[in-house]
């Protein structure tokens, strides 16, 4: 039975006029003079509160006599949820194909337009449909070489047409050349320099590509060590004086991470596609905030994966970089941080007084109005 209480005393009511998405899937609500029910967050012009009534869900306000309203479509899953398993289907055709469908081919199974889709796959997946295609093939590379499957049957289940097209591909797939991958990274060269920080001390690794590496640790020894556990069979050496640039600024990234941005680094990040989800969405976490491990699933679209979420965190090598500090439990407790929790809890709090202190002087500062010419 809907509930009779007069809707401008219910706090449900206060969810309708805000058009609060976060209260979708809690109820519904029904307008008796349009005879349908919309969602909380529905756009429709707001009703007179004496004519609504609230509902538990589509199918009680169904057997009450009302029908679904058009235009919110409460009869159906919630939008986040359409849009998560329409993007989900294009995913495993991803998966599927042969070679990486085309853009329109995707846009056109689901139903949409190439701009739409392509807009709606990064902000559901969190990476492009392009960049989604390119760490599945990389996934297919790598999965095929660690199996001791001979490169020729590996270049062609991963999709390449050729042999100079593969090879050609390798290096920003692999990040080295496919023998030496299987090889376990025999002959990839990494290089590395070591500094005092605010947190102790801190180690900077690079590829050809990028940085690959940012560690923290009480002692250096300790960092080389890790990075060499981290990748092994790499030839990993000390770093030239041209290298000097690069430490410094991943020291002032530690130091001052909400400060003034810092130079780009160029990074060169490997994980699988979820892993790469996980690490883009942690980058889109603005300095002096925290999201929990549930939030953070939400946002790659895992709702249920927080645990593989966490799994993803842990596997981070670029600390700050990519700030996997700022994810806490659901308590609100810091949790488990690869570096340790005191480095967590002192990188979010230097964060969140360094934003106080923007917000403060920014609050603070007027500018002055320019004066009328007489």
């Amino acid at each position: 039975m809907p509930d009779l209480a007069p809707a401008a005393t219910d706090a449900r009511w206060v969810s309708v006029c805000r058009r609060d998405r976060a209260a979708d899937g809690r109820f519904v609500y029904s307008v008796a003079t349009t005879g349908v029910f919309c969602r909380p967050s529905c756009a429709a012009r707001l009703p007179r509160p004496e004519n609504v009534a609230f509902h538990a869900d589509a199918a009680a306000a169904i057997r009450a006599g009302f029908r679904p309203c058009k235009r919110c479509r409460p009869d159906l899953p919630a939008r986040a949820e359409r849009e998560a398993a329409l993007i989900a289907a294009a995913c495993r055709h991803i998966e599927a194909a042969e070679t990486p469908p085309p853009l329109a081919e995707l846009a056109a199974a689901a139903g949409l337009s190439t701009h739409h889709f392509h807009r709606l796959f990064r902000r559901v997946a969190g990476l492009t449909p392009k960049a989604y295609a390119e760490a599945e093939r990389q996934r297919r590379v790598r999965t095929g070489l660690a199996r001791r499957v001979s490169i020729t049957e590996t270049l062609y289940a991963a999709g390449f047409g050729s042999s100079g097209r593969f090879y050609a591909a390798a290096p920003a797939l692999l990040g080295m050349t496919p023998g030496a991958y299987r090889a376990g990274g025999a002959g990839e060269r990494i290089v590395y320099a070591a500094g005092a920080c605010a947190l102790g001390s801190v180690l900077a690794a690079a590829t050809d590509r990028g940085l690959c590496a940012i560690l923290l640790g009480d002692a250096v020894p300790a960092l080389v060590a890790e990075l060499r556990s981290r990748f092994p069979g790499a030839r990993s050496e000390p770093a030239g004086p041209d290298f000097a640039a690069a430490l410094a600024t991943v020291v002032r990234l530690v130091d001052d991470p909400a400060g003034a941005p810092a130079p780009a680094l160029p990074l060169d990040i490997r994980g699988t596609v979820f892993q790469r989800q996980v690490w883009q969405a942690l980058q889109g976490i603005p300095p002096g905030t925290t999201v929990t491990y549930t939030e953070l699933a939400r946002r790659v679209g895992r709702p249920h994966a927080v645990r593989a979420v966490a799994g993803a965190c842990a596997a981070n090598r670029l600390a700050v970089a990519v700030p996997c500090h700022r994810v806490v439990a659901a308590s609100g407790d810091l949790a488990g941080y690869r570096w340790g929790v005191a480095r967590k809890q002192a990188l979010i709090e230097r964060e969140r007084a360094a934003a106080a202190l923007s917000a403060s002087a920014a609050g603070s500062s007027g500018t002055p109005r320019p004066r009328r010419a007489s």
